[in-house]
């Protein structure tokens, strides 16, 4: 067996059902379920009546590419949504299977292994950054983000010696846990890093269409790299999800998106991977990706939400709003992980201990008294959870 595999730690969940293991809670509160990030949203009938319509794609065998007009579509998306004159659907943009399959399968064709390699992470972090990393043969280096540094990704604090080994920085904006944006500048510096130590940078925007301002949303990697004068996306991929945009977490579907040629590599890997997306699910995503109407209303039942929640809250949890996404990262009184156990025993509730979302690294834990909160359930489930959590809190 892969000696690499030994070197996996057990999945926050995994380890959520550990600390609740024996506690029975009280049967006459309904449970709510507010730590996986999973949309609970109804799927759009446009993205299930082409499913339905192209059924008969399952009659054939899919093209790792993937479809022309769905390229095309995503393309045409990506240009309107971040302001870019144009994007090639032929070299710059690869469908996948989500964007967790493809995050893993990057690693393992960008990583180097003949050489002493480093990939740079968020902490905390996407767990699928730490296992992409350790089964590519390579070392993690995690960088802290916290209260302190405003949850940024300080590349200033990085040893010399690690940013000559690094060879992919996984990046996540808007944040998973906090909800953070990366600005303009933090941009401008990763992208200066990059050019000068060669590393390529993986930036995973799952969460970019769950923000609160329609104004406002949030910058893109491929829009700053445009602004910044970078038009050929050197050493930048992004990766992109359905899941939560559209509320299609079970079928699997995203893109990749930027540098043509590290593209036309990553498509050789996922030729011999067998990944390609089947041509039902890809019919379904061109309809997903040209419709914005329902992504607009999915925002504005994530943002009655959110407001409702941090009212609710606010005398006794007070709740910082994040920049995008569709969790609140919570301080903890008490220990996260007692906080999580307390309120699952004693309420039904279940939120995720922050400290499973993190390693130790440069002496602390930055998951550490915090909690996760995915307000993914209904609002009228989000507001009892809210109800519970403040009689909660009320006994601590």
């Amino acid at each position: 067996m892969n000696p690499d595999l030994a070197k996996l730690q057990p999945y926050p969940f995994q380890r959520l059902r550990t600390l609740f293991h024996g506690i029975t809670p009280p049967a006459d509160f309904t449970p709510i379920n507010l730590s996986i990030g999973e949309p609970k949203h109804a799927t759009p009938a446009l993205i299930r009546d082409a499913l339905v319509e192209h059924l008969d794609g399952m009659a054939s065998y899919p093209l790792t590419q993937g479809i022309e007009s769905l390229r095309l579509a995503i393309a045409h998306w990506l240009e309107k949504r971040y302001r870019i004159p144009h994007i090639n659907p032929q070299t710059q943009v690869l469908p996948v299977n989500g964007s967790r399959e493809a995050l893993f399968a990057f690693a393992q064709a960008v990583v180097d292994r003949s050489k002493d390699a480093v990939v740079i992470s968020p902490n905390p972090f996407y767990q699928i950054y730490e296992g992409a990393t350790f089964l590519a043969g390579a070392t993690p280096y995690y960088l802290n983000t916290l209260p302190s540094n405003g949850f940024r990704m300080d590349f200033a604090s990085v040893p010399e010696a690690i940013m000559r080994r690094t060879q992919l920085v996984f990046v996540c904006s808007p944040g998973n846990p906090t909800g953070k944006v990366k600005s303009l500048d933090e941009w401008r510096e990763l992208f200066e890093l990059s050019a000068r130590y060669g590393f390529v940078i993986a930036a995973d925007e799952c969460y970019s269409e769950i923000y609160f301002d329609e104004a406002r949303p949030p910058l893109g990697a491929l829009e700053a790299a445009q602004q910044l004068g970078l038009k050929d996306f050197k050493n930048l991929v992004v990766f992109s999800s359905l899941s939560k945009r559209s509320n299609v977490p079970g079928m699997r579907s995203g893109f990749v998106a930027g540098d043509a040629e590290i593209l036309e590599k990553f498509l050789l890997y996922r030729t011999y991977h067998g990944c390609a997306m089947s041509p039902t699910v890809q019919h379904a995503s061109q309809a997903a990706w040209q419709d914005e109407a329902h992504v607009v209303e999915n925002r504005r039942l994530y943002r009655l939400k959110f407001g409702a929640f941090q009212s609710a809250l606010a005398d006794v949890l007070p709740l910082q709003m994040p920049d995008a996404a569709f969790y609140f990262w919570a301080q903890t009184p008490i220990d996260d992980t007692e906080f999580a156990r307390r309120l699952h025993q004693d309420y039904n509730v279940t939120v995720l201990p922050g400290s499973y979302l993190a390693r130790e690294a440069h002496g602390v834990n930055p998951g550490t008294n915090f909690v996760r909160i995915a307000l993914v359930a209904s609002e009228l489930e989000c507001l009892a959870a809210a109800q519970r959590i403040k009689n909660f809190m009320g006994t601590l």
